[in-house]
């Protein structure tokens, strides 16, 4: 009986091993390998100096990233990024697009200068949602979300969510812009008037609220 509860031992150890990021079993996971695959073959993300591919990132359970990329700078190194994103492939096309569509022309519609930085309050991290015991795994912890708190402007000028949500009309408009904005290119967008823990950032994300990624969530 030793023996075989020791066989039983390794062989449980090995399958919670092999219980990483590759572990996509689910209707909430089986979507994320395909998807980045297809970005990466397109050349979604093209590597240099502000946009690094990194090792794999292999987290807790379900947690991590195949083919993860470290993100100094945004829009060909003009918006700077602190402190640097780690995020997916898509996540990574997906915020560059934003940022250039919608981030920029609202900064000289509303605020007549363009942004140049933006602080990052969190990119990948292995929790759940609002780290809540029991709730259903981020999309922080497979690099497919990040939150923003400020934007940084050329004229030196900074943006902060928390602030500007409520604070002059130009930053209210500016905010208000970008956030309606993102919800043509992510499926989550969450500000100031979604939730007390959203008060202070804008998260960003491309969950598959229905497995198909054709359900948008934006508040």
């Amino acid at each position: 009986m030793g023996r075989v509860r020791l066989i039983l031992v390794i062989a449980g150890a090995a399958l919670l091993a092999s219980c990483g990021r590759f572990s996509f079993h689910d209707e909430d996971h089986a979507w994320r390998r395909p998807a980045e695959q297809r970005c990466l073959a397109q050349g979604m993300v093209q590597a240099s100096a502000y946009v690094q591919p990194v090792s794999p990132i292999n987290g807790r359970g379900v947690c991590g990233i195949s083919r993860p990329f470290e993100v100094a700078a945004f829009m060909g190194g003009h918006v700077q990024v602190e402190p640097a994103a780690t995020l997916d492939c898509n996540m990574t096309a997906a915020f560059d697009h934003w940022l250039a569509s919608v981030v920029q022309p609202a900064a000289f519609a509303r605020l007549g200068a363009g942004v140049t930085g933006l602080r990052v309050l969190s990119s990948y991290s292995c929790r759940t949602r609002n780290s809540e015991r029991g709730a259903k795994m981020s999309e922080h912890a497979f690099g497919n979300a990040i939150d923003v708190a400020s934007f940084t402007l050329a004229d030196g000028r900074e943006v902060a969510v928390e602030g500007g949500w409520r604070g002059g009309a130009g930053e209210q408009a500016f905010l208000r812009d970008i956030h309606s904005g993102a919800c043509d290119t992510f499926y989550t967008v969450l500000g100031p008037d979604a939730d007390a823990q959203h008060r202070d950032h804008l998260h960003l994300d491309l969950a598959r609220h229905n497995g198909r990624g054709n359900s948008r969530y934006c508040r």
